[in-house]
């Protein structure tokens, strides 16, 4: 059956054809980096959430807009990380296949079967505050661990790949990190989402003195667990420290 709101964006945007944005969001919870998906409508394949470029928007305005809508929160921490543009990007088979699963009966030379140029983008949100919402091509929208995504559309897997590899790299030397973290948390549950994206094993000792040494942490309390001597101390990033330094 054909989608009606599906029809009306594709005949009414205006929108830059062939160029989309694709977001790569990535949360934090129960000690999992986890990646927000979509599910394409009577297909069994998920996506990341993306969109396409208005003529009268910015790349930065339009992946932030995509992000308001999936996720329902402003001011994001999201950063531009890679522009995948190789001329075999296998795009058209699988719009073909949304389109058709949709009742969508387009011109086979329609522009969203040509070859199409993708912005990745990445975005790092407190799991905890999101609300999840799918968009007009879909209709679920979830989040998965990273080592345990479903069956991806596109060349998905790959753009999730190098996100996770930007992220690896600018961990090190900025406080992005912070951006997947509630507003309080534990020493052990930074630490732990530092090992998850870096992938390997820290020294307690040595991630807690270099942590505190970059004086951008307050302790504000210990952590109620019912034996006050053994709680942990509770932590949050300092006001005049900026979490996308």
């Amino acid at each position: 059956m054909e989608h009606p709101d599906l029809m009306q964006y594709l005949a009414t945007a205006r929108i830059i054809p062939q160029l989309s944005i694709d977001c790569v969001i990535f949360g934090f919870h129960e000690g999992m980096l986890k990646v927000m998906l979509q599910k394409f409508r009577q297909l069994d394949y998920w996506a990341l959430p993306g969109g396409f470029v208005l003529q009268t928007e910015s790349l930065d305005s339009a992946s932030k807009r995509i992000l308001e809508d999936r996720t329902g929160l402003r001011d994001i921490y999201l950063e531009q990380f890679y522009v995948f543009g190789r001329t075999d990007r296998d795009t058209g088979s699988f719009q073909r296949e949304i389109m058709a699963a949709q009742g969508m009966d387009l011109p086979p030379d329609h522009w969203i079967y040509e070859r199409f140029v993708t912005v990745g983008y990445y975005a790092l949100v407190d799991y905890q505050r999101v609300d999840p919402q799918p968009d007009v091509f879909t209709e679920a929208c979830a989040w998965y661990e990273i080592d345990a995504l479903p069956r991806v559309a596109f060349d998905h897997g790959e753009i999730i790949a190098r996100a996770r590899e930007t992220l690896r790299q600018h961990l090190v030397h900025r406080l992005a990190a912070f951006n997947l973290m509630p507003e309080t948390f534990t020493m052990n549950e930074l630490q732990h989402l530092y090992e998850i994206v870096l992938g390997k094993k820290l020294l307690r000792a040595n991630f807690q003195r270099k942590m505190l040494s970059l004086e951008i942490l307050e302790r504000v309390e210990k952590k109620y667990t019912g034996q006050a001597h053994k709680a942990p101390y509770l932590y949050r990033l300092n006001p005049d420290a900026q979490r996308n330094g």
